[in-house]
């Protein structure tokens, strides 16, 4: 067995994106084999900051490149140079990057320039729509293609792999996400939110930032949230805004004067998965929370035509909605008025992996670097 030190750059910059990596860094950190280097792009801010504390990361480099009103070529070009310069520096034996960001797209470009093998963890998610998500969809099928290891979360996500037709080498381990939120899961965080009475009412917990929602469907969003109110006096809708006013404001001009809807600003982790356990369905456009909710048993309505997770779709832990009001009220409705249809989809089985991915996908990066 070697007895060098293999030098990783773990690359995120968004708050997933650490909630993802945070198991994967605490792993190499406790390797000896390894040499472990977290650069941020800061692509986010406060969010990713509290995502560091919670587990204890400290940032080696962050690029600091979050700037009002960025656009994606903003973000592109300031990651793709910074982190060009950080790997020359540090010259790692491997760049690890997570999902479909552009931070993770200009990490493995950066990496590929300098031929720095890369690791794509959580590889293989598609919709087979280039512009849904957008700019995701195209960011991952290029990560794919660049990638000498890929960490694909199921089967499916290897399937989508195999047939895109990548070089690299492809291992089925589960998601992180789930790692990390099975960690905060067990300390059984209590949600604070101030006028939240839940002994007399069920909360829905809802989250909405996709960019192709933005505008007219935000709009329906908004107004299949108040027919749900309107049609069941029982239930209570939490919403953290995201900070992108675009988003933001016209939830705050449409929602924010109903009284039971509660409108507070991002939550951190620990008090997202509180929310988690204590809402009784979720609502959302996310990603992650596809894959998170139905790992405390809750039922997930998708604000989206399309997913990247249609796993959870055909597990039944998950039901793509849209975002038509009418559509939102006759799929909620069937959740609060229909118990059977309710336990049906919270007791369904979550395909997303078992809390064991980042030990599965060290092993492969052991395997890779002939350290086993």
């Amino acid at each position: 067995m070697s007895t060098s030190k293999y030098r990783i750059g773990i690359v995120f910059g968004t708050r997933p994106e650490a909630i993802k990596m945070a198991p994967l860094v605490q792993k190499f950190q406790q390797n000896c084999n390894y040499e472990t280097r977290v650069i941020l792009t800061g692509q986010h801010r406060e969010m990713v900051e509290q995502v560091m504390e919670l587990f204890d990361i400290k940032a080696d480099r962050n690029l600091e490149i979050m700037q009002h009103q960025q656009t994606l070529t903003d973000i592109t070009y300031r990651s793709l140079q910074g982190l060009g310069n950080i790997f020359e520096q540090i010259q790692p034996d491997m760049v690890l990057v997570q999902g479909d960001t552009t931070t993770a797209f200009a990490a493995a470009l950066a990496a590929f320039y300098q031929k720095i093998p890369i690791g794509h963890v959580e590889a293989g998610l598609r919709t087979d729509d280039l512009f849904n998500p957008y700019p995701e969809e195209a960011n991952r099928r290029l990560i794919s293609q660049l990638s000498r290891l890929n960490f694909a979360p199921t089967e499916k996500a290897v399937e989508n792999l195999i047939k895109s037709g990548v070089v690299g080498e492809i291992y089925q381990t589960g998601n992180t996400v789930i790692d990390a939120l099975l960690s905060v899961a067990k300390t059984q965080p209590k949600l604070d939110i101030p006028n939240l009475n839940l002994e007399e009412n069920r909360l829905i917990l809802a989250t909405v930032h996709r960019r192709e929602n933005w505008g007219e469907p935000l709009e329906g969003i908004a107004e299949g949230f108040l027919k749900t109110l309107d049609q069941y006096h029982d239930t209570i809708i939490l919403l953290p805004l995201h900070r992108n006013p675009t988003v933001r404001e016209p939830l705050q001009a449409m929602l924010g004067g109903h009284p039971r809807v509660i409108l507070t600003e991002p939550l951190d982790y620990t008090q997202l998965v509180a929310a988690i356990a204590d809402a009784y369905l979720v609502l959302t456009d996310s990603g992650g929370l596809q894959e998170e909710a139905p790992s405390l048993g809750k039922p997930v309505l998708v604000l989206r035509k399309t997913t990247e997770r249609p796993e959870a779709i055909a597990a039944g832990t998950a039901k793509l909605i849209g975002t038509d009001p009418e559509d939102i009220l006759r799929a909620t409705s069937e959740l609060l008025g229909d118990r059977e249809a309710y336990q049906k989809m919270a007791t369904a089985i979550n395909p997303f992996g078992d809390g064991h991915a980042a030990s599965r996908i060290m092993e492969h990066i052991d395997e890779y670097f002939k350290l086993v």
